[in-house]
């Protein structure tokens, strides 16, 4: 007994510690429970969220990836939280689910995929002046709002690029629905820390000053911020002192220097000399006609001097432009025929090519953002249906033409201003078909377009709006052969739709007794 009480204590005390132990443990075990409930009740509403969202994107697929932040969503979602919910799963769920997730992520869009569709949205916002609120707050029909995350994804693909200018626009709204209490991953000092470089990058000392000081109350020991904030107040006395020595004279410069500065601010020159005329006339403002021009312009019926086909069922003709000459023929492709180009043409769309000027080869260009597929008359009935009717209606032989393109412009798909026809520089452009230039353009509209997506011609101001089943024609070349200067022209950025064309570009073999050569350019 004396033993068995003398050792008591020992026995105790030693029990007691493995009694702490085992308190460890289970507040441990608890974590773990409450980490593994947490963790499910995430994988739980993101799967719940996303049987409601693929649920209603399927009924309509190309309709929902027709709205830009559907469609940069799709790719954000994809391409980056897939992968942050395969890590969160990848302890303890099944092997099954692990491994068809990493056979499916093959297919997944890429890096490059998710900033193409990131650098779609932002050249939307600027064709069409769309303010950050506008779309982020899902104004735009048909699209949901976006979050903080996906807002600061936006800024931080525009930091890569040194495009200051969009990084301050989407970290302020990030920063703004931050401040309007939304829940985020992303912390207001990461935002508050791109936000005051963009701004001081594009030469606004005092607003970036005040957002550095913003993210020190938040964090006083931002190592980064400390250091620009005393880059920032130096910089500034320097300024004021030197603004203080100055005279009258000197002051007015400096005014009006400011005032420079303030009114370049904005997106960085690009290569497009054009580009403000290219957007306005996209976003309908374009030049309009004098009363006296529109005057002359007509609606009429079109039998094509009396062709047999048209005879009794003539082509409903508008003219859309008069110089260069722009007709659109109504009713040209029936819904039917559209669905049958469109079956022909979606398992082999690539993405679209241009033909290198120098070199005559056919190569992607940053400018030309659709894909295309080329459709033979021997391939289906419909197509060479097709050719037929465009060599009816024309006057044109369309033996010598090239082959019947179709492209699709999703979202934010654009053709920049560009000429159809090879210039006197470019001798070697279409040399390798052996058919002379492009003398004419045929260009049928397969799909209507909610907003965006018109035809415009730049060098004239004119702009012309798919219409599903229609087409316009122009010819490229005058009766001289010499190139009609006037017909550049661009495909407008689809804001909202998906826009479906097919074109047809006749050569000019072939022609010489349907469209007669004259020496005189003006003809």
């Amino acid at each position: 007994n004396t033993n068995s009480l003398t050792g008591l204590p020992l026995l105790v005390t030693s029990m007691t510690d493995l009694l702490y132990t085992e308190k460890d443990l289970v507040t441990s075990l608890k974590d773990y429970i409450r980490a593994e409930e947490s963790k499910l009740e995430q994988v739980k509403t993101w799967a719940q969220k996303l049987d409601v969202l693929s649920a209603t994107a399927t009924q309509d697929p190309e309709g929902f990836l027709g709205h830009p932040v559907n469609a940069f969503k799709l790719m954000k979602r994809l391409n980056t939280e897939w992968g942050e919910l395969e890590s969160l799963v990848l302890k303890d769920m099944s092997d099954g689910f692990i491994s068809n997730l990493t056979i499916q992520r093959q297919h997944f869009p890429n890096d490059d995929d998710q900033t193409g569709a990131a650098k779609a949205l932002m050249r939307l916002q600027d064709t069409y002046r769309l303010d950050t609120q506008t779309i982020s707050t899902g104004e735009l029909p048909g699209e949901g709002p976006m979050t903080v995350e996906d807002c600061f994804e936006l800024g931080k693909i525009a930091y890569s690029d040194a495009d200051y200018y969009h990084t301050e626009l989407w970290m302020e709204q990030a920063l703004k629905q931050l401040d309007g209490g939304e829940e985020s991953t992303v912390d207001m000092v990461t935002i508050l820390d791109y936000l005051s470089y963009s701004i001081y990058q594009q030469g606004e000392l005092e607003r970036a000053l005040d957002y550095t000081k913003r993210l020190l109350k938040l964090d006083s020991a931002h190592q980064r911020a400390n250091g620009n904030l005393k880059y920032f107040e130096y910089q500034l006395a320097k300024q004021k002192k030197v603004e203080a020595e100055e005279g009258l004279k000197e002051k007015e410069e400096r005014e009006r220097e400011k005032r420079e500065v303030s009114e370049k601010k904005g997106r960085p020159a690009d290569y497009l000399p054009e580009r403000r005329k290219y957007e306005q006339l996209c976003r309908g403002e374009g030049i309009k006609m004098t009363p006296r021009r529109q005057s002359r312009m007509f609606c009429r019926y079109s039998d094509n001097n009396r062709h047999p086909l048209y005879v009794l069922g003539p082509v409903k003709q508008e003219d859309e432009w008069d110089r260069p000459r722009i007709i659109r023929y109504h009713d040209i492709l029936s819904n039917s025929e559209i669905e049958k180009v469109k079956e022909l043409a979606k398992p082999r769309l690539r993405r679209a090519t241009i033909s290198n000027p120098i070199t005559g080869v056919l190569e992607t260009a940053h400018y030309r953002i659709s894909k295309s597929a080329w459709l033979t008359a021997y391939e289906d009935p419909v197509v060479d249906k097709i050719n037929q009717r465009i060599e009816d209606i024309t006057g044109l032989n369309v033996k010598t033409a090239e082959e019947l393109q179709v492209a699709n412009y999703g979202v934010g798909g654009q053709y920049e201003p560009h000429f159809d026809f090879g210039r006197k520089d470019e001798p070697d452009a279409f040399k390798e078909l052996g058919t002379g230039n492009r003398i004419a353009t045929w260009l049928i509209y397969m799909s209507d377009v909610p907003s965006g997506g018109a035809t415009v011609f730049t060098d004239v101001g004119a702009a012309v709006w798919p219409k599903k089943g229609s087409a316009v024609f122009w010819y490229n070349l005058f009766a001289s052969g010499e190139g009609d200067y006037s017909t550049r022209h661009a495909a407008c950025p689809v804001l909202v739709g998906n826009k479906w064309v097919s074109n047809k570009w006749i050569h000019e073999r072939g022609q010489e007794f349907r469209r007669r050569c004259t020496l005189d350019e003006s003809d």
